[in-house]
């Protein structure tokens, strides 16, 4: 039989934390992931004593990921592939198994999926579909708070705020965004992206908005392109000298079109893009970026959920991860 021992040797704690931890000592001050790992392993030896007094997960219990892109889409966008490699790290270090589901996928969950995390934006339809499973769920990258769910998100507001501080204080203040308009995968809801409302919230606060300096398209590289190519053809010498861009890959697009016309990027032009992918090095100039901590919301996003599935609360949680700026040779 195994022994409180058995148990602390092979989670390397003390006796005693094992004990209180069996007990749901609610004075004990460890991490969430230290009591998975102490409850995992009680179960893994079959020590049976605690069941009665807890409902934490046991080992091999799985996370469902929902994907809001196929998977094609995912290999094409390296931003919502770093938070899925951040969520199945996380869950196999607290001992869960990972199913994934794409957009394009039929959800199918067995007995051993006990929560699940969706990553990407959702229309309602999508988010009563998921919560027909009745399982807890967390959402990444979109703020589902009044949907009644817990979701991790990116700071998209001070992210915003601090590219067009960057600007302004090297003398920019002719500033232009090149912006990304999406859908949901199921095609019921046109999305407005954050980036492009806090832009233009923010410079119009400034006086600096000019809407003959905002392009909007698809967020793909040849949408960047297409659109700094219209920029460049219908501001002529008034483009301006600095462009915030909503993501990585729409400024690869853009920062080609730039190089066709001979436009010189830092010196007639600066771009700040947005996600910081590896892509932003792998260009030339290399650009400057605002960089996402993207596997660190995948982290996050599984905490929450290991949380609601050993303590299980009423209380939501909207969690904005902060961003900083990385400037590199696409800026003065």
């Amino acid at each position: 039989m195994a022994t409180l021992k058995d148990i602390a040797t092979l989670a390397q704690v003390s006796q005693a934390t094992v004990s209180r931890v069996l007990n749901d000592d609610q004075t004990l001050s460890v991490g969430e992931d230290t009591k998975h790992r102490i409850l995992t392993i009680a179960d893994q030896l079959g020590y049976s004593k605690h069941k009665s007094k807890t409902n934490l997960p046991k080992i091999k219990q799985k996370i469902a990921i929902y994907q809001w892109y196929s998977q094609q889409e995912e290999l094409n966008d390296l931003y919502y592939y770093s938070i899925r490699i951040g969520i199945e790290n996380r869950a196999r270090l607290l001992s869960y198994d990972i199913v994934r589901f794409f957009n394009d996928d039929k959800i199918i969950l067995d007995a051993s999926v006990v929560g699940v995390i969706a990553i990407g934006k959702f229309s309602q339809k999508q988010i009563s579909n998921l919560e027909a499973h009745k399982l807890p769920l967390v959402f990444v990258d979109s703020d589902t708070l009044t949907a009644g769910h817990h979701c991790v998100t990116t700071d998209f507001e001070h992210s915003v705020m601090m590219a067009v501080d960057y600007f302004i204080d090297k003398g920019f203040h002719d500033i232009g965004m090149i912006a990304g308009e999406e859908t949901t995968s199921d095609r019921s809801q046109t999305l407005t992206d954050q980036r492009f409302r806090t832009f233009k919230n923010y410079t119009s606060e400034l006086g600096l908005y000019k809407p003959e300096f905002m392009f909007v398209g698809e967020f793909s590289a040849q949408s960047g392109y297409k659109l700094m190519k219209d920029a460049i053809t219908t501001l002529g010498d008034k483009l301006p000298n600095a462009f915030f861009i909503a993501n990585d890959t729409l400024a690869i697009g853009a920062l080609r079109a730039l190089q066709e016309a001979n436009v010189p990027v830092p010196n007639r032009v600066n771009i700040i893009s947005f996600n910081d992918t590896a892509i932003t090095k792998q260009v030339f100039p290399a650009l400057s970026s605002v960089t996402v901590y993207t596997e660190e919301m995948g982290i996050m996003a599984v905490d929450i959920l290991n949380k609601q599935l050993i303590q299980p609360s009423d209380t939501l949680t909207l969690t904005k991860i902060a961003t900083r700026l990385t400037i590199r040779e696409s800026t003065l």
